[in-house]
């Protein structure tokens, strides 16, 4: 069970928590959060998670891949806080972690208190909307606040009207 949310009326601020990771559609939850975000007056989060690698007996290649990955993690969360910036204008809160995806994401949740909505967006391809929208679908409980997940085909025009 995760922890009450702090509301507006409590004196919080309404966060919106998108997952950043390699896919092509991660900006379009970005995009989401963010105008959702700036027109309820609330915050929003960007995590970008790197999952642990499986060289533990080579630990040089290990922390090279390690320094490898979580210098493309803040590449990628700089170029799409950028973005925001300059489209939307609020600043996003940016988090990188390292572990499992959905374990991190839970962490995070119950550490931020005011995070209240969780932003997937959907994948493009023919084999399915991608691994986290997978592995939440059909599992309502799967995260304790409610999840939106946004079609990766929008543009930033239908995702503005939509907010």
């Amino acid at each position: 069970m995760v922890s009450m949310r702090i509301g507006r009326l409590a004196g919080g601020k309404r966060k919106f928590l998108a997952v950043i990771d390699e896919t092509p559609e991660c900006d379009r939850a970005a995009a989401y959060a963010s105008r959702r975000a700036k027109a309820s007056g609330g915050g929003v989060v960007l995590l970008y998670v790197v999952e642990p690698g499986d060289f533990s007996h080579w630990l040089g290649v290990e922390a090279i891949m390690r320094a490898e990955a979580a210098s493309e993690a803040n590449a990628r969360l700089a170029r799409i806080a950028e973005d925001i910036r300059e489209k939307v204008g609020i600043e996003p809160e940016i988090v990188t972690r390292e572990g499992h995806v959905a374990e991190e994401i839970l962490a995070l949740i119950e550490a931020d208190r005011e995070i209240a909505i969780l932003v997937l967006a959907a994948g493009l391809s023919n084999e399915g909307p991608g691994p986290l929208v997978t592995s939440i679908a059909g599992k309502p409980s799967a995260f304790p606040i409610p999840v939106t997940i946004v079609p990766g085909s929008l543009t930033d025009e239908e995702i503005e009207h939509l907010c």
